[in-house]
């Protein structure tokens, strides 16, 4: 088959845990969710054969969780508790990804109810990123085609190796959405479950490579969730700005200690440590870095613990922010013994084979009838439109210039 998306469950972890508490509080929501390509210079439809794209979106419509699916999932918890209920399962079991629109220019958007919506992303990114490499492949002889995967196989090679000086250092797979293909996504997380120990390779965000090899699936949430909400939650500049700690009150509802890493740059990191109140720094098991200076980053978490008298080194920060391994190496011996650090490693990690990365993402951008804004600690990932970016500015106070091209 020469399906790209050959499950429901080959998708990122934490579609499943957020979409649960949509379906739980927020099901008719009705969202809107954009294509937003950030590389320079690259044209995707130079690439990218679209009738070949709405082939691969449409065949993934058709798609059903099955039994063995379900009983997976059912499977899946944390600290000993179930973390789907049957309820949930049960509307997964009846799934259908509502329709897309795309155009000519590859201009691609998922609208409908937030529950169903929400699947999108990964499948439709996974999709794309393949396609675009293949078509690079396309045009390159067999022998060329060799030689990329042998530099592939040869990066990751050296990767196991740097890893290998580090034993503490501890990692996770999030390269699903722009991976370079399914199959070299599966043949990295194999090699490093084979060659690495499992106190140091600790899983993967994909679901089903996860079942495959027993791996433990790894995810908790995305800045949707803090986007959804201001959506909802928009009655007055007072209520958006509530609505950031109401996401943090939601997920502890639903999930506790558990999933406890707070994602911390929707509406900047600074905001973020002025919001997150004492009660919820004892309680949050710790933080995740997605943006802006990982080392600066940490130095604020530090100080934040340490201002409500809590023990950094009790907690954990997920730095997941375009990480290579010497970064990796650097942040650990930066932050070993002064706070938990561990890593979830994407783009350079499931596409590394030489080829250019590209950068591209699936964002929420309306909800609830309402334009939807995400700043980041790097305005280059900025998410609005320009009206709304002024506006939530200003009930957030983020003031940061800072910006950085994204490469990945």
């Amino acid at each position: 088959m020469d399906y790209i998306i050959q499950s429901l469950l080959d998708t990122d972890f934490y579609k499943f845990t957020m979409g649960q508490v949509v379906f739980k509080e927020f099901r008719d929501v009705h969202v809107r969710y954009a294509l937003r390509f950030r590389t320079k210079g690259v044209n995707l439809v130079d690439h990218i054969d679209i009738d070949e794209l709405r082939y691969q979106l449409d065949l993934v419509r058709h798609f059903r969780f099955n039994n063995s699916d379900l009983h997976y999932l059912r499977g899946t918890n944390e600290y000993g508790e179930r973390m789907f209920s049957e309820d949930y399962l049960d509307f997964l079991r009846n799934l259908e990804l509502p329709d897309y629109t795309l155009s000519d220019s590859l201009d691609l958007e998922f609208r409908g109810p937030w529950s169903t919506t929400i699947y999108w992303e990964t499948y439709a990114l996974s999709i794309i990123s393949e396609l675009y490499y293949r078509g690079l492949l396309s045009k390159m002889s067999d022998f060329e085609r060799d030689v990329i995967f042998a530099q592939g196989k040869v990066r990751l090679d050296d990767k196991i190796k740097k890893l290998r000086t580090r034993p503490g250092l501890t990692f996770s797979d999030f390269g699903t959405r722009r991976r370079f293909s399914r199959a070299w996504q599966e043949y990295i997380v194999k090699t490093l479950a084979e060659e690495l120990p499992i106190s140091q390779f600790l899983g993967t965000s994909n679901v089903q490579i996860a079942m495959d090899y027993g791996l433990v699936p790894m995810g908790t949430s995305a800045h949707e969730m803090y986007m959804g909400i201001s959506g909802i939650m928009h009655g007055s500049d007072d209520e958006i700005r509530r609505s950031h700690n109401e996401v943090l009150k939601l997920w502890y509802k639903h999930y506790g200690k558990g999933l406890s890493i707070a994602l911390t740059d929707t509406y900047g990191s600074d905001f973020f440590f002025r919001d997150m109140n004492r009660e919820q720094a004892e309680l949050w098991r710790g933080l995740r870095q997605d943006s802006g200076n990982p080392y600066i980053f940490g130095e604020k978490a530090i100080r934040f613990y340490n201002g409500y008298d809590i023990d950094p080194a009790t907690k954990l920060i997920v730095f997941s922010d375009g990480l290579d391994v010497v970064t990796m190496i650097n942040l650990y011996d930066t932050f070993t013994g002064r706070i938990q650090v561990t890593d979830g490693w994407g783009t350079n990690l499931t596409n590394d084979l030489g080829l250019p990365p590209i950068s591209m993402v699936v964002k929420l951008i309306e909800s609830n009838g309402h334009g939807t804004v995400k700043f980041s600690d790097n305005l280059a990932k900025a998410i609005g439109k320009p009206e709304d970016i002024e506006r939530f500015k200003k009930i957030f106070g983020y003031d940061s210039t800072y910006s950085a091209s994204c490469t990945y």
